[in-house]
């Protein structure tokens, strides 16, 4: 298992263990993270699993597709480390990643 910090706008921190191959989408719907919808249910489609991943972590996490890319146009807040949740997979290289949700989904 992988362990994930989610960090929301409020300063409200839950570490979960997530189990490898799944995204850190999926790991946060089935944990109830508040600020993650995922309304397209991981299709890249929606935009409303918008996350902040850690600087410490951006490299490690990798860039984004050119089709998230252009979900993230229609995104509140977009930072350079802003990432869909959903295009993230969750491995043991993962371990201990840490995001934050945006103040609210597009």
């Amino acid at each position: 298992m992988t362990k994930i910090q989610f960090n929301d706008n409020s300063g409200e921190t839950r570490i979960i263990d997530v189990e490898n191959g799944t995204t850190v989408m999926e790991a946060a719907i089935r944990n109830a993270i508040p600020g993650i919808e995922g309304e397209c249910g991981g299709a890249c489609a929606c935009g409303t699993c918008h996350v902040y991943v850690d600087e410490a972590w951006r490299e490690r996490v990798g860039g984004r597709t050119p089709m998230e890319e252009d979900m993230l146009n229609f995104g509140f807040d977009v930072r350079p480390n802003s990432r869909l949740s959903c295009q993230i997979k969750v491995s043991d290289a993962l371990d201990g990643l840490v995001v934050t949700t945006p103040e609210r989904q597009a």
